[in-house]
């Protein structure tokens, strides 16, 4: 947590923060032992860069021969391209650090794995329910939902047919005008939303037949967060475990006269063009 406490004269500061991930994470395993990689709910494994063999002699060296740890420069070609075929986009993967896996740079030296990555919001959710039935929408700490497409009705015979008579599965171009826009209204901007496939909620587009709804949508990092602090308070900046505050604006003065303004004195609310220039700077080198 970072504590910022304003000592000028000037009436107010005004902050926007953004909690970030951070870059990488680094795993080091040695051979035939597993690398573990794991993002948290709602995050994905991104990998930056993988190397197998072994570039020095003190990583993975105990209980080992000496002639196992002379070469230097061994390097398994098209190991990132390797584990981010095996890991990117999942919450969890496991990586062994063997010749199996990678082949054999060096034959005879003892080596092991080095994984950097990065967690990053996950890509595009689809849920489908069926008529009369909720979809849960829900997106890790930290992330908002963002609605990509919501579409209700019916546009084929399977989809939610099950026990159904035929007569409700003829019409497959059925489709509620709006859906998109109705979902984007209730859900943007939210950690969890919940939404009724019902005629109720989006009309109904085909009168007789059992519909469904279903959703696309994105989780995306939460919105700026703007803080207000009077002068001689304290403003505290914080984001969850694993991210890191990016300062995008800060302004130390005054802009208008209601802001910070209960129990001062008419003249010391007159200027709004007071705005400390280094403020910014100051902030984010904080």
């Amino acid at each position: 947590m970072q504590r910022l406490i304003m000592q000028r004269l000037s009436l107010s500061v005004f902050l926007a923060t953004a909690c970030l991930f951070l870059r990488a994470e680094q795993k080091t395993v040695c051979q035939q032992s597993t690398a573990g990689l794991s993002c948290g709910r709602g995050w994905v494994i991104h990998i930056d860069s993988a190397d197998y063999g072994r570039s020095d002699r003190t990583t993975c060296s105990r209980g080992r021969s000496s002639n196992q740890l002379q070469n230097v420069h061994c390097a398994a070609s098209g190991a990132t391209d390797r584990v981010a075929w095996m890991c990117d986009g999942k919450s969890h993967c496991s990586v062994t650090a063997s010749n199996s896996v990678f082949d054999d740079p060096c034959y005879g030296t003892y080596k092991y794995l080095q994984v950097s990555y990065s967690c990053k919001c996950k890509a595009i959710e689809q849920k489908t329910v069926c008529e009369l039935s909720t979809a849960d929408l829900t997106c890790g700490l930290g992330q908002v939902i963002n609605i990509d497409s919501a579409d209700y009705g019916r546009h084929d015979r399977t989809t939610c047919s099950q026990g159904r008579p035929s007569e409700q599965l003829q019409i497959v171009n059925c489709a509620s005008s709006g859906a998109t826009n109705r979902v984007a209204e209730m859900c943007n901007g939210k950690s969890h939303c919940s939404v009724r496939a019902s005629n109720s909620v989006f009309g109904d587009p085909c009168y007789g037949t059992y519909k469904y709804l279903q959703v696309s949508y994105s989780c995306k990092c939460k919105a700026l967060a703007r803080m207000v602090s009077c002068e001689e308070d304290t403003v505290d900046l914080s984001c969850h475990s694993g991210k890191v505050i990016r300062i995008h604006r800060a302004d130390y003065g005054r802009s208008d006269r209601t802001t910070c303004s209960q129990g001062r004195p008419s003249q010391q609310l007159q200027n709004m063009n007071c705005a400390a220039s280094t403020a910014n700077d100051h902030v984010a080198q904080m």
